[in-house]
C-alpha cells in the first residue's frame, strides 16, 4: 500500500489555560511571547506553525473558541492598521507580510465547547477529510538537535511505517502522572518501537509494574513528546467516546483513543531527538523563556 503524503497539521488552541491565569485572562497562553535565536519575539502559535511549515506541512488547522478567532486572524491574516504599518521598520514591515504569507496557509476551526483535548482534535474531522496529519500541541514548542525539524523527524517515520507514530520522551518517575506514557518492543534500540501500551498519567507504582521499557535506565520511562502523525481513524474512536459520554477526568481524551488506534492498526513510537518546551506552566513558561533562546 502507498503510502498516503501528509498535508495538513492540526494545533488545538481553544484551552482556557487555566494553570497561567490571570495572565490567561487577557493573553491566550498560545499568543504568549518567546524569543526566539533571532532575538525576535515571536508568540507560541507563529513557532508552532513554522515547525509544521518546514516540515512540508501544507495546511494548518487550528482550533479555537469562537471568541477567540478575531485575534488569531488579526495575527495571520491581516497587517496592523495603516499608521501603525508606517511606524514599523523597513525589516518589519516586511516580516509583516511574511506573517500574512503564513496565514494563507491557515484555517480556523471552531470548538464550541471546550470538553478536552480529546474533543478538540475531532472537531477537525471534517476538515482532514479522512487523510493522515501531524497533530501538535498548542502549548509546546520544538528544538530539534539534528538537521531535520522534530515535526519532519516524525513524518521520515511515518513514510516508513505507514501508519500512526507517536513522538516520545524520556521521563523521570516523578513526572510521569502529568504524562501520557507508553511501553513498547525494540524495532530499532534507543529509537523506534512497535507499542504494546500507551497508559495516561499513570502513577509511578503502576510504571513501574506495567511500563518498563527494556534498555532504559531505572525509574525513567517514556512518555509523550507532544507531536503525532494519525491516520484517520482516530477519528471513529473519538467520535464514539463522545456519542456514548464517555469521559475521564470530565473530559474527553485522546490517550484512550490513541490506546484503541494501536490495537486495531498499530502504532510506532519513536524517541525524537530534540526538545519539548512546555509553556502551559508558569516555570515551565520560565524556563521557556531562558533555554529555547540559547539553543544551539
Amino acid at each position: 500500500m502507498q503510502t498516503k503524503q501528509v498535508k495538513k497539521a492540526v494545533i488545538p488552541a481553544a484551552g482556557f489555560g487555566t494553570r497561567l491565569f490571570p495572565a490567561t485572562k487577557v493573553v491566550k497562553k498560545e499568543l504568549f511571547p518567546i524569543l526566539d535565536k533571532d532575538g525576535r519575539a515571536k508568540p507560541v502559535i507563529q513557532l508552532i506553525v513554522e515547525e509544521a511549515i518546514n516540515a512540508g506541512i501544507e495546511e494548518i488547522g487550528i482550533i479555537v473558541q469562537p471568541e477567540d478567532k478575531r485575534t488569531f486572524t488579526d495575527l495571520f491574516k491581516f497587517p496592523p492598521k495603516a499608521d501603525l504599518f508606517e511606524k514599523l521598520s523597513p525589516e518589519n514591515q516586511k516580516y509583516s507580510k511574511y506573517l500574512v504569507d503564513m496565514g494563507d496557509k491557515i484555517k480556523f476551526l471552531i470548538q464550541k465547547e471546550q470538553q478536552g483535548y480529546g474533543h478538540a482534535v475531532y472537531c477537525a474531522k471534517e476538515w482532514i477529510n479522512n487523510e493522515p496529519f501531524l497533530l501538535m500541541l498548542g502549548d509546546h514548542i520544538y528544538s530539534s538537535q539534528i538537521e531535520t525539524s522534530c515535526a519532519g523527524q516524525l513524518l521520515e517515520i511515518y513514510k516508513q511505517v505507514n501508519h500512526s507514530v507517536v513522538g516520545l520522551t524520556k521521563m523521570p518517575a516523578e513526572i510521569i502522572s502529568k504524562a501520557g506514557c507508553v511501553k513498547g518492543v525494540w524495532q530499532k534500540k534507543n529509537s523506534i518501537l512497535s507499542l504494546t501500551q500507551i497508559y495516561e498519567k499513570p502513577t509511578i507504582e503502576y510504571a513501574r509494574q506495567r511500563l518498563r521499557v527494556e534498555g532504559i535506565k531505572k525509574d525513567y520511562f517514556l512518555c509523550m513528546f507532544g507531536l503525532y502523525v494519525l491516520t484517520p481513524k482516530i477519528f471513529d474512536f473519538l467520535e464514539s467516546n463522545i456519542n456514548n459520554n464517555l469521559r475521564e477526568r470530565g473530559e474527553f481524551q485522546l490517550t484512550t483513543c490513541l490506546e484503541q488506534l494501536r490495537q486495531l492498526e498499530g502504532i510506532t513510537g519513536y524517541i525524537v531527538k530534540g526538545k519539548s518546551f512546555d509553556v502551559g506552566m508558569p516555570d515551565a513558561y520560565l524556563q521557556t523563556l531562558i533555554d529555547f533562546r540559547n539553543r544551539v
